[in-house]
């Protein structure tokens, strides 16, 4: 049984980490308050889940992660999108945070959850990452959200720095999500939200369940460290879930297209590495076509994991994990970024000249008109 840690930070990642805990305690929206209190997660592997947050009230709202993973980072009430102050409140409760991760023991790998835009996540991450790979021999990999586009400059230069200081870190990976998928699901804005969490939540539940499952054709923790060790650093994660009535390799080349992914990347022009699971009742999985579908993508990648997990009595489930060699999606992010960085620094100029306006007039200061 593998020993997994999953950390959110931030409430990007706290949010995402109560969808993990919502499936493990079953999948409904149907439990109770005292869910986080008395309930047992079922999770495949051995599991440990934390929280970080400056801002209490975010940790408040969480109704599935148990009270005791909930840690509050006491800073006034967050750090308001500001990752200078974040990365000062993290050196100083560093020696909490840290005891906090070792207290249940060693792990296997650990994935930690954070948006890329925001204070305590964006802030928090690269330099925890670096913490943990400093003491610990265990892979630490990094699921990023990135932004809408038009949220904000501040929002859109954390995220390029918040990008550049995760893999400086030394992370073994990072997975992007981005929420301008969210364009593409109807509903509102906070129906949007909580279905792009359930979305990240599914496809590492299904990761860490297909690691730890006895298989027909083998993947491995190995075998996932091989693929996210390839490419520019950069990876996601594609799913499709099939009814009767879709073969086996259409829900193959729909965890690969652009609804399935949680970034948009060209899977056969970007792609460095690829994991491709599928799980599925005997009869569903036709091997010439599953076959014949990842020799098709192994020519356009070059090396694909294959692994099946046979589940009596269910439809097609597939998961693809690729990582990058490229991404021009980043690349027109880090175009809008500079952009919001000039504005930032026009603001503030506009500012200082302001201010030396405020010294002149206060050389009246005292003074009243004579006529």
């Amino acid at each position: 049984m593998l020993n997994i840690l999953v950390i959110g930070n931030g409430q990007c990642g706290n949010r995402i980490l109560d969808s993990i805990n919502r499936y493990a305690l079953g999948g409904g929206r149907s439990y109770g308050k005292l869910a986080k209190f008395y309930s047992r997660q079922k999770f495949k592997s051995h599991v440990e889940t934390l929280a970080f947050n400056t801002a209490i009230n975010d940790l408040k709202e969480m109704r599935f992660t148990k009270a005791k993973d909930r840690v509050h980072i006491s800073h006034l009430h967050g750090v308001g999108a500001n990752r200078n102050i974040g990365k000062q409140v993290f050196e100083e409760k560093k020696d909490i945070i840290m005891r906090r991760i070792e207290e249940p023991g060693n792990f296997d790998a650990a994935f930690i959850l954070s948006s890329a835009s925001g204070g305590t996540g964006s802030s928090f991450t690269p330099l925890l990452i670096k913490e943990m790979k400093k003491r610990y021999n265990y892979p630490v990999y990094c699921i990023l959200v990135l932004p809408f586009r038009e949220e904000g400059t501040l929002y859109l230069q954390n995220t390029a720095f918040s990008i550049r200081d995760i893999r400086e870190s030394g992370a073994d990976g990072i997975i992007l999500a981005d929420n301008q998928y969210l364009k593409n699901i109807g509903g509102n804005i906070q129906e949007a939200y909580n279905r792009i969490n359930d979305m990240i939540a599914e496809r590492i539940l299904f990761l860490l369940e297909a690691l730890d499952s006895e298989m027909m054709m083998v993947t491995d923790l190995g075998d996932f460290k091989t693929v996210m060790s390839g490419g520019a650093g950069l990876a996601t994660m594609g799913f499709f879930r099939a009814n009767k009535e879709t073969p086996v390799k259409n829900a193959i080349q729909n965890s690969l297209s652009p609804t399935g992914l949680l970034f948009s990347t060209n899977v056969y022009e970007e792609a460095s590495r690829a994991m491709v699971i599928i799980k599925g009742d005997r009869k569903y999985l036709n091997m010439d076509d599953i076959s014949a579908e990842i020799i098709k993508l192994s020519e356009a990648v070059g090396q694909v994991f294959k692994g099946i997990v046979v589940s009596a009595g269910e439809y097609p489930q597939v998961l693809s994990v690729l990582t990058l060699e490229s991404a021009n999606e980043i690349e027109k992010l880090y175009d809008t970024a500079l952009q919001a960085i000039q504005q930032e620094k026009a603001k503030k100029q506009k500012i200082e000249e302001e201010a030396k306006l405020d010294k002149v007039i206060s050389r009246i200061k005292g003074l009243e008109p004579e006529y």
